[in-house]
């Protein structure tokens, strides 16, 4: 963030806690002696003999004081209990603030693990009924403070894909929110029925249940893990860029959110991030710390998230971001928003003259009136334009445009040179599929889980778990195909392969590949205007319409007893 400037406020609930929204990133500093140790024991370059006996001693004292703050931590709250007086909710808003914090600086780092240590702190508040005296109390601005906690406690637990303990919370909050809005006739408790309509809506958005023999849930992690992405072949010559900073960006009329994350903005979210490491209990397992096998690289990019921001927020942290990208890193832009089209005719065909995406106009005022309709010749001001992204193609940028208007994206100019990549969203859907655009939209859908999205193009929302880790599998060799084919294409555009030495950018390209695939083989996809779309434009007969692809993806229809849903005549004999 741009030191002294101000932080732009995001349109929130009056009730809710901000629990995700902008999240400013540290300045980068010059770490500590202990944070230097533990980056390079975490770090995936080098040998056993390179990383010093005292640094490695740092670390395992280090995971030690961890697991020792926590138990004088618990030690504490008796203290606390019986020796000061305080009341058990008392207690019970300190151990809140933690966990709290812990929560911020999971946003400011993008470290998930930092989620664990968060929900151990809301875990014990519920385990030891902290606020269990709460309602005793004639005060309802105390009642408040715990319902504030569970809402944030359900936040941290969708985050780390607890939905069980999730559908605990929601079933309690409502009883809490019932009782509050009996005892004390207040103004907020609409607002609080909202809450619990929203998050309600949110756990329900995915459109396929994995099941377990006892028809219980099984509930899926979209994270990135260890073996998630296609590796690359030996000797294969890709970029060495990494992904650094991502703008996530949600501004989509009337889809289910919680808090201000929309469902597309989760999903990204995740998609950006590695599967969450305990890293004490890491640390301690045997022969971890003798052992040459040190564990990989754990970081992950940065990440804004603005929901709902004016065009003036937005360029703000874009341009924060883009001033404090390292060297030999990407800036990566998801914007999921409600498409904005020009208006009237237009004799030339610049980045101004496609419309682009909607930006909130609720707070940009300009001599003291809401800008209405403007002149037809005018360009639409709340609005993020193709041209207005032009400046940070200085640096590499890779763009991801779920809108209706996507294909405004595809009007690009590289002006600079540098590498940049847009993958752009079908503008349409059929009408036959089943209207799900409020729990989130199917591109994005494909890019976070693809074989969940290729189960509901194919009309099933249900299936037991062997089944679907049976299909998993086939689909990371998919993925791995579809890696090659991209790197051993001798027309591919050369961005592309800059981007395709991340894990991250890797993994969305080859998702991307593959939901461009099965829609253009699905029958009732048969628009032009249904497929994905990509700036540089990909070789479609080595990749998106290549032979080999196409016969994968009818073996796993075949594996799912769907494939009379695609066509067949595309397939080339073998």
């Amino acid at each position: 963030m741009v030191r002294g400037a101000r932080q732009p406020q995001q349109p929130r609930s009056r009730l809710a806690p901000r629990l995700t929204g902008t999240v400013e990133k540290p300045p980068r500093k010059r770490r500590s002696r202990t944070e230097f140790a533990l980056k390079e024991i975490m770090s995936s370059g080098g040998a056993e003999d390179d990383i010093p006996q005292g640094e490695r001693k740092t670390v395992t004292d280090f995971c030690y004081l961890l697991d020792k703050s926590k138990q004088l931590f618990n030690g504490l709250r008796q203290v606390l209990d019986n020796r000061y007086g305080l009341k058990r909710w008392q207690i019970g808003e300190i151990a809140s603030k933690i966990g709290q914090l812990y929560y911020h600086y999971y946003l400011r780092t993008s470290e998930t693990s930092y989620l664990n240590e968060a929900f151990s702190f809301y875990s014990a508040i519920r385990q030891r009924s902290y606020y269990s005296q709460v309602n005793k109390e004639d005060r309802p601005e105390l009642v408040v403070k715990k319902l504030r906690y569970y809402a944030r406690f359900i936040v941290v637990c969708l985050l780390l894909n607890k939905m069980d303990v999730v559908k605990d919370l929601v079933k309690e909050l409502s009883d809490e929110i019932e009782d509050y809005t009996h005892r004390f006739n207040t103004e907020d408790q609409v607002e609080w029925n909202l809450v619990l309509q929203e998050v309600a809506a949110f756990i329900e958005a995915d459109p396929v249940m994995v099941l377990n023999d006892d028809n219980t849930i099984v509930i899926t992690s979209n994270r990135l893990a260890e073996t998630g992405a296609p590796l690359l072949e030996q000797g294969m010559i890709v970029g060495q860029l990494s992904l650094a900073d991502a703008l996530i960006i949600g501004n989509c009329n009337n889809q289910v959110k919680f808090s201000e994350l929309t469902v597309d903005m989760f999903r990204m979210l995740q998609a950006l991030e590695r599967e969450p490491m305990n890293l004490a209990s890491q640390m301690n397992k045997p022969g971890m710390q003798e052992s040459a096998d040190k564990p990989t690289r754990r970081e992950n990019p940065h990440k804004y998230l603005l929901y709902k921001p004016t065009f003036s927020q937005l360029y703000t942290f874009l341009a924060a971001s883009f001033k404090e990208l390292p060297a030999n890193s990407v800036l990566l832009i998801y914007l999921s928003a409600t498409g904005v089209f020009p208006t009237g005719r237009s004799d030339s065909e610049g980045p101004y003259d496609f419309g682009g995406v909607l930006t909130n106009s609720n707070r940009d005022i300009i001599n003291g009136d809401a800008i209405h309709k403007r002149n037809q010749s005018h360009k639409e001001m709340h609005c993020l334009h193709p041209g207005d992204l032009y400046p940070f193609t200085r640096k590499p940028l890779f763009i991801i445009v779920d809108s209706s208007n996507s294909v405004a994206y595809k009007n690009f100019t590289n002006l600079f040179g540098q590498p940049l990549v847009c993958l752009l969203s079908p503008t349409a859907y059929p009408k036959a599929l089943q209207d799900q655009s409020q729990r989130g939209s199917l591109f994005t859908l494909f890019l976070n889980n693809p074989l969940m999205a290729f189960l509901f193009v194919s009309g099933l929302s249900s299936m037991r778990r062997g089944l679907w880790e049976k299909c998993q599998e086939y689909l990371r060799k998919i993925n791995r195909d579809i890696a090659q084919l991209l790197t051993h294409s001798r027309s591919i555009d050369q961005a592309f392969l800059q981007f395709f030495g991340d894990e991250f950018l890797r993994l969305l390209l080859t998702r991307f590949i593959f939901c461009s695939a099965t829609m253009r083989m699905h029958k009732i996809f048969r628009e032009t205007r249904n497929y994905p779309e990509s700036y540089p434009q990909l070789p479609r007969d080595e990749t998106v319409e290549n032979p080999h692809l196409q016969k994968h993806i009818l073996e796993l229809a075949s594996i799912l007893d769907v494939r009379n849903v695609f066509f067949e005549n595309t397939i080339d004999d073998y």
